[in-house]
């Protein structure tokens, strides 16, 4: 039962405008996905300072308990989202936010060490929104727009949700337990009215259909045959996105300790005022690949992106060691550098590789197997830092991993764009040669 239908406006924006469904389509996907962020990382702009259980970090458990969360839902959605079916989405979507919301309210009823466990549960839940999300928005002429508003909310809502957080205990001295729960409560309103619009748009045309390929559910053995047929590909994707989602939750966990270091105080809106600033840099420079028609061209220039943000990372990391740019300059233009790696992997590269080699079934496959791998990485991470000792300031060590980020991603990048062009060339290009 589809609980937030309504035919005729489905109808309606079935004969809208392509422009004005896309902005509608746009903006809907970008204030849920903002609002479900909120149920997520409002924590990490608390630092839980002296805390500790075990001999490690209070919040260091937090995240790790969360992250795992995330890590075990990716697996499992590995089969949940390529076989979602269009009118559980919506239903899905709403009970996964609610059991997040839960989650927060029994983590500031219950004691230490006990709440920790209902991180996990935010994390289990919410790591399967993002494919019910874009299930919606996939295999579409405009995807590339619409898979780059939602990916930019991850950039967007995480100052947002941040400032609020930070805004309730700074003015209302709300504590830093009750904060995720009642930061939850603010957003949860927008969140079931952006809802409902989004469940409103129709599936994909037949002029969608002929330029991206259908898309529908993949069952065990056509998930088996796309893996096979791509794996050295999806080997290396695995690789890259480890490392980005790794450096982007760090950056994102850390950011009060970072600011701390650097000197940027405690103003609640640094965390919007940085991210605004990326949100559209970002959406200016991947915003363009959508009037590339031609799929494998596209897929090419999506790796370039990929391979600028890395270049990015590396050489304002080494402005600020240099002195030539303020804390501030830097983490706007890392931010900018890894979301130009990262925004991709969540969006339009892996609809476009889809396109390119006309392969009918789901981004959210290869999407989760990503992720399952990626977050894992972000708590090996973690506990690299917390159990070997090394002597680092969260800052010092963020700055150690943006040089390690840039130098590995850059060689992996151009290894992924050579493996799909040559892979192009022997299965798409070579039966036209042989025809001619």
């Amino acid at each position: 039962m589809n609980i937030f239908s309504r035919q005729s406006l489905r109808d309606g924006l079935s004969r809208v405008h392509p422009v004005w469904f896309t902005l509608y389509a746009s903006i809907s996907a970008f204030g849920l996905y903002t609002c479900v962020y909120a149920l997520r990382k409002t924590f990490a702009v608390a630092t839980f300072e002296g805390q500790s259980i075990a001999g490690v970090d209070y919040k260091i458990w937090l995240i790790t308990f969360q992250v795992a969360g995330y890590a075990l839902s990716k697996f499992l959605g590995i089969k949940i989202i390529s076989e979602l079916k269009p009118g559980q989405r919506a239903t899905g979507v709403l009970i996964t936010s609610i059991t997040a919301a839960a989650s927060w309210l029994l983590f500031a009823l219950m004691p230490k060490p006990f709440n920790i466990f209902f991180l996990l549960i935010n994390g289990l839940v919410l790591g399967l929104v993002w494919g019910m999300i874009f299930s919606y928005l996939e295999g579409r002429k405009m995807t590339e727009i619409l898979g780059i508003a939602l990916s930019i909310s991850f950039i967007f809502s995480s100052g947002l949700c941040r400032s609020a957080g930070s805004w309730l205990m700074t003015e209302f001295g709300v504590s830093e337990f009750w904060m995720p729960f009642l930061t939850s409560c603010l957003f949860f309103p927008p969140l079931l009215f952006f809802l409902y619009l989004l469940n409103q748009l129709p599936p994909p045309d037949s002029h969608d259909i002929a330029l991206r390929t259908k898309r529908q559910p993949m069952d065990h053995e056509q998930r088996k045959m796309f893996f096979l047929t791509f794996w050295p590909g999806i080997f290396v994707f695995v690789l890259i996105y480890t490392i980005l989602t790794t450096f982007r939750d760090f950056r994102d966990n850390f950011s009060a300790e970072f600011w701390a270091e650097a000197g940027g105080g405690t103003d609640p809106s640094i965390y919007t005022s940085t991210e605004v600033v990326v949100s559209l840099v970002v959406l200016v420079l991947l915003g363009g690949i959508i009037f590339i028609r031609n799929n494998h061209t596209a897929l090419m220039v999506n790796h370039l992106a990929i391979l600028a943000g890395f270049i990015l990372i590396g050489g304002a990391t080494f402005l600020y060691r240099s002195e030539v740019i303020q804390a501030k300059g830097w983490m706007i233009l890392v931010g900018t550098g890894l979301y130009l790696g990262y925004i991709p992997f969540n969006s339009i590269l892996i609809d476009r590789l889809l396109a390119t080699f006309r392969y009918m079934g789901t981004v959210g496959f290869l999407m989760y197997v990503l992720d399952s791998c990626g977050y894992l990485g972000s708590v090996a991470v973690l506990y690299l830092k917390q159990f070997l000792n090394i002597q680092l300031s969260w800052l010092d060590f963020f700055m150690a991993g943006s040089e390690y980020v840039s130098v590995s991603g850059i060689i992996l990048i151009l290894i992924s764009m050579y493996y799909f062009h040559k892979k192009y060339k022997s299965t798409v290009l070579k039966p036209e040669v042989s025809a001619v």
